[in-house]
């Protein structure tokens, strides 16, 4: 073969591979074919999977089997950002597999089983910011630093249970880190001056056991850590807290203890070292535990810290609570304190004196505690908390609104005030209110209704998750309502609350707003009317639909906002929903087709006319009528010679000349007419019928008055249908005077056609022509 087709079978077999890499990865991982996030997690791999492209820059692999990575396994994926290969089994990773990865800014190697961590695999990650390698089988970090070469990383999580050496050089390269994260509770081996390399730490934080390894990391970070957190170490025996003293000589600005343990006999120690410490300005407490009652001794009040201002405890378990002691111990200690957070720790009371000592405190927290009416009565003593702006009472055991608002009365520069999911239950008409009061939390306290209790000056209230069925409080200054979670029917009427600039009225039983309520709120911005069961009628899609600017106002639009009924659209989003012309405008579409049928009846009524379609209503019903009877009467019930039909202007002629003639020859003809021989009572047409039917002929007197004549045209109907029905010549014409055909109605051509085929009678004016018309008669009478 040539060399050209050598190069196409080449080229062909490159994109064969490439297609059958795509479809593998497709298979193994679905979310890969289109988008940029690639996300193969818990999908039971082996390995990272064939045909990852330069397209992706988002890869998870985590909690997988994987349990090598190769060199080519990524080197395609030059744009990737994040690689997540935690809770694996990795064990081993080629030296280049990273080589291609320039652009990587966060890599999770956490929970595998890495034995080392060599320098080579992060040598072109010149990128990364953020690596995580805790959970890993390593006891240490090799004897020089693997991280050199990351010069734009910013957070560092790294231990393990089997961690135990930090040697010096290990963070070489390293100047400046936002979080480092050492998981070291077996660190046993510390080398001075490690960590030391670090310049700027804002946040350390630490996990260990050791005290004498924490006192030489301390010794390190004195001025690098801006705040340290340190988790799961004991400080059980005050002989040990000398090794902190090099704490005192620390510059961080914040103190964190999680999960330590702590004593009677340790506290004042640590205390002491604390106050000594010349930046510190929070200390905070979360999930620890104290062994002891608070009987600390005297001399940890021997100086105040000047730069603390900020106390948390957030769960701090006491195992003796109840034997507490009041806190006088440490009077002196808290006089500057300006935020201090005490959540979840079972107090049940803070002592008056403590109170009154805390006199710059701006914020108290005592969430998720025991406080009961008395108690708070107590604690919020006259002279107590003097500055305070931001109380939070939540989630405690207050039951007595009005005490409890009259407790508080005092504070006169209280601004904030959370006393949500308290059991209160009913409200009272009237409370005393601190009179800075702006903000009020009033959720989840089981008040079936708003009363004058509620100052009338504040500027957001929340009365959420509660039973409220109505809102009509006067808050002329308000700007903020939450009334989540109620039984509102209706958004609340805007006069009471005019300046109004956010509500929330989230599930709830609203059915929907009108433009006019929505407008008549004119401050208002945000409107959160989310998770309610809305009837979507014509009006309230047309407001939702047609009002500008209403997607900035609501929140949560359009996801939120689901139709209830009509039963077509249940489920669907409001603003999605069209109902059409019918639905939105049945009276109108009614009355449209009333119309129509009425112009229909009209139009049918107006041809029937012009087609003389009752006069084939008429012959129908008479063909009927005859179709149950026998088509000629037997000769027994014929009575008459003929039955004579003539307009009542024409009857002089007939009565006195015709019948005259007739009847009186010789031998004399047998005539009907109505006047004589119809049945008195009997209906008329059943009188033309029968009289027609027991004659044999049917003389008509044609004139123009009988044209005229509706009796004589059934007459004439009747005799057309006759004629019609039994093909015969029982109809004999007599023109009384000269009538042109076509004076006789269209519509019956069985007589036209017989006046245009056939020889009719004419009444002659003189009396020699007289003698052959009545001679002509008689015959055609006779036939």
């Amino acid at each position: 073969m040539t060399t050209h087709t050598w190069r196409v079978l080449a080229i062909y077999m490159i994109l064969a591979a490439n297609l059958s890499e795509q479809q593998a990865l497709k298979q193994a991982c679905p979310s890969c074919g289109t988008s940029q996030l690639c996300n193969c997690s818990f999908r039971g791999l082996d390995f990272v999977p064939l045909g990852l492209t330069a397209k992706i820059t988002v890869l998870d692999l985590a909690h997988n089997r994987i349990k090598h990575i190769r060199s080519p396994d990524l080197q395609q994926a030059v744009n990737l950002r994040v690689l997540q290969l935690q809770s694996n089994k990795i064990s081993s990773i080629d030296e280049d597999s990273f080589q291609s990865l320039a652009k990587l800014e966060l890599l999770d190697l956490s929970n595998n089983s890495l034995a080392h961590v060599s320098p080579v695999w992060f040598g072109h990650l010149f990128s990364l910011q953020h690596l995580h390698l805790q959970g890993n089988s390593y006891r240490d970090l090799g004897e020089s630093s693997p991280f050199s070469s990351l010069r734009n990383l910013s957070s560092l999580h790294l231990g393990s249970p089997r961690f135990s050496v930090i040697r010096q050089g290990n963070f070489e390269g390293i100047e400046l880190l936002h979080k480092l994260w050492i998981d070291g509770s077996n660190l046993s081996q510390y080398e001075q001056g490690s960590l030391k390399s670090i310049k700027k730490i804002n946040h350390m934080i630490i996990n260990l056991r050791s005290i004498n390894v924490f006192s030489d990391i301390v010794r390190d970070l004195l001025h690098s850590v801006a705040w340290l957190e340190v988790r799961r170490i004991a400080f059980s025996i005050a002989a040990e807290m000398q090794l902190l003293r090099v704490m005192s000589s620390s510059f961080a600005k914040k103190i964190s203890f999680r999960q330590t343990l702590l004593t009677d006999a340790t506290v004042p120690e640590l205390v002491s070292i604390l106050e000594d410490m010349p930046k510190l300005v929070e200390l905070e407490l979360v999930d620890c535990r104290l062994l002891g009652t608070g009987q600390w001794e005297i001399q940890i009040q021997a100086k105040q810290s000047q730069t603390l201002r900020v106390f948390t405890i957030e769960k701090l378990s006491i195992e003796e609570f109840y034997l507490f002691t009041d806190l006088q111990a440490v009077e002196g200690l808290i006089s500057l304190f300006r935020r201090v957070t005490v959540q979840n720790t079972k107090v049940f009371l803070v002592p008056c004196r403590i109170s009154q000592c805390l006199r710059s405190l701006e914020y108290l927290d005592l969430s998720s505690n025991l406080l009961g009416d008395q108690s708070l009565e107590h604690s919020a003593c006259q002279g107590g908390w003097p500055s305070l702006q931001t109380l939070n009472l939540s989630r405690n055991s207050l039951s007595d609104l009005e005490m409890t608002s009259k407790s508080l009365s005092h504070l006169g520069n209280l601004i904030v005030l959370d006393i949500s999911q308290n059991n209160f239950g009913e409200i009272p008409d009237m409370c005393e209110w601190p009179k800075s009061l702006k903000y009020l939390n009033l959720s989840s306290t089981q008040i079936p209704k708003v009363t004058a209790c509620i100052p009338e000056m504040l500027e957001v209230l929340d009365v959420s998750a509660n039973n409220l069925k109505e809102f009509a409080l006067q808050l002329p200054v308000l700007k903020e309502l939450y009334l989540t979670k109620n039984q509102l029917k209706a958004l609340p009427g805007a006069t009471p609350i005019p300046n109004l600039v956010a509500l929330s009225v989230r599930s709830n039983k609203l059915n929907s707003f009108s433009k006019e309520e929505f407008e008549s709120f004119k401050r208002m911005e945000l409107l959160d009317a989310s998770d309610n069961n809305f009837i979507c009628s014509c009006e309230f899609l047309s407001f939702v639909h047609h009002e500008a600017g209403i997607a900035q106002v609501l929140v949560g639009w359009p996801d939120e906002y689901v139709c209830d009924s009509p039963l077509a659209v249940r489920g669907a989003q409001v603003g999605a929903v069209h109902l059409s012309l019918m639905e939105c405008h049945r009276s109108l579409v009614v009355s449209l087709i009333c119309v129509l049928v009425f112009l229909v009846i009209l139009l049918l009524v107006a041809v029937g006319y012009k087609y003389h379609v009752v006069w084939y209503m008429r012959m129908t019903w008479a063909w009927l009528q005859a179709k149950r009877k026998p088509k000629r009467a037997p000769p027994k019930d014929v009575c008459y010679d003929a039955f004579v039909s003539y307009s009542e202007n024409d009857s002089d002629w007939v009565e006195n000349t015709m019948v005259q003639e007739l009847e009186q020859a010789c031998p004399p003809f047998r005539l009907c007419l109505h006047k004589r021989d119809f049945v008195p009572g009997k209906w008329i047409v059943d009188n033309i019928i029968d009289s027609i039917e027991k004659s044999r002929k049917t003389l008509f007197v044609l004139s123009e008055h009988f044209v005229q004549s509706e009796w004589c045209k059934y007459e004439l109907d009747f005799s057309h249908f006759r004629l019609f029905d039994e093909n015969n010549d029982a109809a004999i014409l007599i023109l009384l005077e000269p009538i042109q055909s076509k004076a006789i109605p269209k519509r019956f051509c069985k007589l036209r056609k017989i006046m245009n085929t056939k020889t009719y009678l004419e009444w002659p004016a003189s009396e020699e022509q007289q003698e052959m018309f009545w001679f002509n008669l008689k015959i055609a009478l006779r036939s």
